[in-house]
């Protein structure tokens, strides 16, 4: 972009990763476009910082943006380039990411519109989507029992709630179901999914929160109800693009603002240590650390570009 800067000196601690509805953050300004490379490849767009009006210190926030699809939504949910993009963002000094997926209603009581805060994933993916920094000659394993970071969900909920009178709709926990695409679900397959309590369907958000949690990031999705998949009534209700799209256009300023609201909430020195996710700081170390120094492979120099001094 034209006189906008290529460089940000500062460390940058929060990242927003958009999907399909949030392209952008308007209100926010552009302090710079970062292209940066990483041992994975580059990331699906640049990262563009931004500044947000700190509400207590009044001091500018900086937010990292990155477009999952791709600037103009050009890579499919098994193109999104995860690791380049998680890597890069760590870093930059990310520790904290809010993801944003518009997703398919699996229940009548999530309507088209509804946000919903998921607690848990089930992975509906078949393996072709690289899901770990660790492999190619070091081994690492992490906890995921709670696949999204629980006190920034809290977090989340509370700002969603704040803003129930101005007509957004918050549903607290759900059971998301990550499924390959790009095509959208059978019949046979939403009503298995609504069978083992399914919430809400997407293609977003693994293996993306597999690897937050690997690169010591808290992450939470926000994600938006856009259609019932196929389960509810006949072909004439099946979800398409046109109806996501209609959605999405129509409560798109609720999705700004809800996120904005976290932003807000997060940029508060009270949420200092929660931020820089301290609680997860330092759990690869010893995660990698299984495969013996001298049975490493070439992976290892990769794992040395995202923590620095870890495995020496």
């Amino acid at each position: 972009m034209a006189g906008v800067a290529s460089t940000y000196d500062e460390p940058v601690h929060i990242a927003v990763i958009g999907g399909t509805g949030i392209q952008s953050l308007p209100g926010f300004t552009l302090a710079a476009s970062l292209k940066v490379d990483t041992p994975w490849g580059e990331p699906s767009s640049p990262i563009s910082i931004l500044h947000h009006p700190s509400p207590s210190s009044g001091k500018p926030t900086p937010i990292a943006f990155l477009s999952r699809h791709g600037l103009h939504h050009e890579l499919a949910p098994h193109e999104v380039k995860n690791r380049a993009n998680i890597a890069a963002l760590r870093s930059i000094g990310v520790r904290t990411i809010i993801a944003f997926s518009a997703v398919g209603s699996l229940q009548e009581e999530v309507h088209p519109r509804d946000f919903v805060v998921p607690d848990q994933i089930i992975d509906r993916t078949k393996g072709i989507r690289p899901f770990t920094f660790f492999e190619g000659g070091m081994v690492g394993h992490v906890g995921f029992g709670d696949p999204f970071d629980t006190s920034l969900a809290k977090i989340v909920r509370r700002c969603g709630h704040s803003l129930e009178g101005e007509g957004v709709r918050l549903h607290d926990t759900g059971l998301l179901i990550c499924m390959e695409g790009p095509q959208f679900s059978t019949r046979a397959e939403s009503n298995l999914y609504r069978s083992w309590g399914g919430s809400v369907i997407n293609m977003s958000a693994l293996p993306e929160a597999k690897l937050a949690r690997e690169a010591e990031i808290a992450y939470q999705m926000i994600c938006m109800a856009t259609d019932y998949d196929c389960w509810r009534g006949g072909p004439d209700e099946d979800v398409n693009v046109e109806m996501v799209m209609g959605h999405m256009k129509a409560n798109s300023e609720n999705a700004r603002r809800f996120v904005g609201a976290v932003l807000d909430e997060l940029s508060k020195e009270e949420h200092g240590q929660l931020v820089l996710a301290k609680h997860l700081e330092g759990q690869m170390r010893f995660a990698g650390a299984m495969t013996h120094k001298e049975a490493r492979g070439p992976v290892e120099q990769k794992l040395q570009w995202l923590f620095p001094g870890y495995f020496d």
